[in-house]
Formats: structure tokens, sequence, C-alpha cells
């Protein structure tokens, strides 16, 4: 049984599934509440964070862990450039994504806006959400200054560089906190990856208790 154990708005857990999506490989989703952290989940990752794919009689944990495995063992379409310069541009963007982006935006508004109401610790830090208010325009320029000389956002191949960054996106457009107005480039470069057919199940999330804006399944915004 192939299933992946996830939360609809975790940035890490959409790359995995729109990878998934990419190579058209079927997964059963069962969503995770990790934070109470049960402990038939803790014996498949003790580190108690979603994603963790059940595959090939294996379980992964760690989401460019997963999405190099699926790319090596599903290679069709490949998610990584055939050259080495390329590779390591591709790795360099997913790595901004998963990292910086995530710690000075996504854990800002999402985890304030969010999951401290899922998981009930209290109410949302302002700081914390004008911080990524804040930090989200030098990122939407960055990605828009990628995209005045490229096809996609590593290059002329989509790569897991753009996954990693549409994850981001998509969750923090889920609760309206992208300006889209804000750079032309990005949102031509955003609305053809949300096009694509590997994006369909994630736009069609709902999270009981949050709505999303009218635009956010709209692939023409």
């Amino acid at each position: 049984m192939r299933r992946l154990y996830h939360q609809p708005l975790s940035p890490f857990c959409r790359k995995v599934r729109l990878v998934l999506a990419e190579k058209r490989i079927e997964v059963e989703l069962q969503e995770e509440p990790f934070w109470e952290e049960r402990m038939d989940f803790l014996r498949l990752n003790p580190g108690g964070k979603v994603p963790v794919l059940r595959i090939d009689g294996l379980v992964l944990a760690e989401s460019s862990a997963i999405c190099e495995y699926l790319d090596e063992t599903h290679p069709t379409p490949p998610l990584l450039p055939t050259s080495p310069a390329e590779r390591a541009e591709a790795r360099r963007l997913a790595g901004w994504f998963d990292d910086k982006f995530h710690q000075e935006v996504t854990a800002n508004l999402l985890h304030e806006r969010v999951y401290r109401r899922l998981m009930k610790t209290g109410h949302p830090e302002s700081a914390r959400i004008k911080a990524g208010a804040r930090n989200i325009k030098y990122h939407i320029d960055y990605i828009g200054w990628l995209m005045e000389g490229r096809r996609w956002l590593a290059g002329d191949q989509l790569s897991i560089a753009d996954f990693a960054a549409a994850a981001q996106l998509s969750s923090l457009d889920y609760i309206g906190d992208v300006d889209w107005e804000r750079s032309a480039p990005m949102r031509d470069w955003y609305a053809k990856i949300k096009s694509r057919p590997a994006f369909r199940s994630i736009l069609a999330d709902l999270v009981p208790g949050f709505s999303p804006p009218q635009h956010y399944a709209d692939l023409d915004f």
C-alpha cells in the first residue's frame, strides 16, 4: 500500500504531493495531526513530522529525501536537470524555499494564522505575522527577478525548485497572504505551474474553519 501521511496546508507535504502527481504515482492520503504525537505515527517517524511516505515496502520521511527517492525510482518526467550545474541550481533553490522562505515567511504566517488554532496553542503573535508579511515581499521580488530571464525557476526545465516554491506559495495563498500584483513575472510563473494537472488535488483541499479566497482555485486568478 502506498500511503502519504500529511497535513493539507503543510508546504512540505504539498511538495511531495506535487511530485507524486507529476509522476502519476497514486497514493492514499491520510491526514495526520502530528501535534497529537500518536504512538503509531511516531513508530513510523520518531521525528514526529509530516510528510511520511510508505512506498515500495519502505517508510520515508523528510520531504527532500522523499522527492529525491521518487525522482530516482520514477525518472519520468525528471525533476532534476541533466547537467551538474543546473542540478546544483535546482537543489539550491529548493533549499532556499524549504529553509529560508519557510523560516522567514511561512512559519510566521501559516503557523500563526492556522496552526496555532489547530494545535490550540493560544492566540497569533502579531509581531510574527508582521514579520512574515514584510519578508514575503523580498521573496516575491526574488522570484520575479529569476523569472525575467528563465522559463522555470532553475532554468529551462521544470524542476523540484518550482514545486518547492509553489508548495510554499500555495499554502500562503490559501490564507490570502500572497500579493499577486507585486510581480507580473512571478504571477505568470505561478499561473503556469498552477495550471498543471499535478496541482488539481491541492487546489481542491479544504481545511475546516478556514476558507480560501475566491481566486485560490481559479487558474486565471
